[in-house]
């Protein structure tokens, strides 16, 4: 029998990739002009999702080196903002392909037949 080890690549990022919402937060992030979100308006964006937990994926995925954060103190109000990494870009390539398997393979997504899916807006 095979097991994966631990040090496998494959491993190590399915490990952390593979985490409910971790993907999502990585696409609100591509998304739109601002290349920097603040935490709130990834909550707001991303519906259900507990402070707890993105608080957590935030911080694993900047552990990774996929986001980056930035905060910012201004009078009485502290703000943080992250912001793909040339990495967590590169990243959203494979996201992507992952989207071309699914419509080839498992197709049957009205929504995402367009090269510019309506929902998440890539």
């Amino acid at each position: 029998m095979y097991t994966m080890k631990k040090k496998c690549a494959v491993y190590n990022v399915a490990n952390f990739i593979g985490k409910r919402w971790t993907i999502l937060i990585l696409l609100e992030l591509f998304k739109g002009k601002s290349k920097w979100k603040r935490y709130s308006e990834l909550k707001k964006r991303l519906l259900n999702i507990t402070p707890k937990i993105l608080s957590s994926r935030l911080k694993e995925l900047e552990k990774e080196k996929l986001i980056v954060k930035r905060v910012s103190i201004k009078r009485f109000s502290i703000k943080s903002e992250y912001r793909l990494t040339e990495s967590g870009k590169d990243f959203i390539n494979v996201i992507k392909n992952i989207k071309k398997w699914s419509l080839k393979w498992k197709g049957n997504s009205k929504t995402c037949e367009e090269t510019d899916c309506k929902d998440c807006k890539f």
